[in-house]
């Protein structure tokens, strides 16, 4: 059966990054016979250029009809004076919102070969697997009231930080089930000691670990989890937390891995439908030299064959010819160490190619 993939390049590097990971999609597609049809649709500042909206009807409706979305990276300081509804970052909340994707999976792997990278040392990382589930369309980002407002003759900012038990419960059951199929550890991060919305999801999270009594379950509060992934990483496995706090967490986690540039992430609805895209930002003042990192969109795009199309097959073939790669020296600028060789983003892409045989 033919399956549509939405390519949505984005902002900055989001063009050069996604141009890499469609020529892997193209091999595989090309190679295992998938039968997948792509299509392309502005998103993020591109869109506010032509449309003067950062996520356009024609977008979206091409976003719902998808199976699945590889996406790029969005924003820039072009639009950072354009009034806040219209700014790129508003679009992918829109996006993220409008299709359900209420399930954040960001994944941080440390490919043996780029141990040396890290900021921490090798025998901490080495072999750090860890899996952060973060809950994406509630919590802070989406709460209302939210505003600037002025009071007593001075602004006042203000958000509101607010989880009901579904949504909790929703997105534990996703963390509940990867643990269950992992190392069966799940860690739940909250700051229940000090926010009340936090003290729900403990509550709701503990309450869940009866219907999983395989799986080891254990709390701890924000500060220290942050603490503890800079620590001992490698004692973590799963960790299921809200929006606010998985957005710091997993880029705190990203470093552990040696670049930002290394992390895919997925978030997915609850068919499993699913955004992938890289875990960095647009980059713009790197953006048009071709020196980018588009392994973290190729990476993406193997966790799309995973969990969307269910080719998990597929999915180990790109991740290990990513490792080929790495392990025959390649490195773009943000990954690379003495000895070994310095290349661009579309040589990149070529040689992960070449490696799928």
């Amino acid at each position: 059966m033919s399956k549509k993939i939405l390519v949505m390049p984005g902002d900055g590097i989001g063009p050069e990054i996604v141009a890499e990971a469609v020529k892997v999609l193209n091999a595989v597609n090309k190679k295992f016979d998938l039968g997948i049809s792509t299509d392309e649709a502005l998103v993020g500042g591109s869109a506010y250029d032509v449309h003067g909206d950062p996520l356009p009807e024609v977008s979206l409706e091409k976003a719902r009809a998808a199976d699945a979305i590889l996406f790029g990276s969005i924003g820039g300081p072009k639009w950072d004076t354009i009034e806040r509804d219209k700014r790129p970052e508003r679009g992918l909340l829109r996006l993220r919102s409008s299709l359900g994707l209420f399930a954040n999976l960001r994944p941080a792997i440390l490919f043996p070969q780029l141990a040396s990278a890290s900021s921490l040392k090798p025998e901490i990382v080495s072999g750090l697997d860890i899996l952060i589930v973060r809950e994406l369309t509630g919590g802070i980002y989406f709460g209302q009231p939210r505003g600037i407002r002025v009071e007593n003759g001075e602004r006042v900012g203000f958000n509101t930080d607010v989880y009901n038990e579904s949504e909790i419960r929703r997105i534990g059951r996703v963390a509940f089930e990867l643990a269950m199929v992992r190392d069966k550890k799940l860690l739940s991060v909250d700051k229940a000691n000090v926010l009340e919305v936090t003290e729900l999801w403990k509550e709701v999270i503990t309450s869940m670990a009866a219907e999983y009594p395989e799986v080891q379950v254990s709390h701890m509060y924000v500060d220290n989890a942050a603490m503890q992934l800079v620590r001992a990483p490698k004692q973590f496995d799963v960790i299921v937390t809200g929006n606010l706090f998985g957005d710091i967490l997993s880029d705190e986690a990203a470093m552990l891995t040696g670049s930002i540039g290394m992390l895919p992430s997925a978030s997915l609805d609850e068919n499993r439908k699913g955004l992938y895209e890289p875990c960095h930002g647009s980059a713009p003042d790197i953006a048009g030299q071709g020196i980018a990192n588009p392994l973290a969109t190729i990476l993406s795009l193997s966790m799309l064959l995973r969990y969307s199309l269910e080719r998990a097959d597929v999915a180990d073939v790109i991740e290990k010819a990513v490792e080929q790669v790495l392990e025959g020296g390649l490195r773009t600028a943000d990954i690379w160490t003495e000895g070994c060789r310095k290349v661009g983003t579309a040589e990149m892409g070529d040689a992960v190619v070449a490696a799928l045989g």
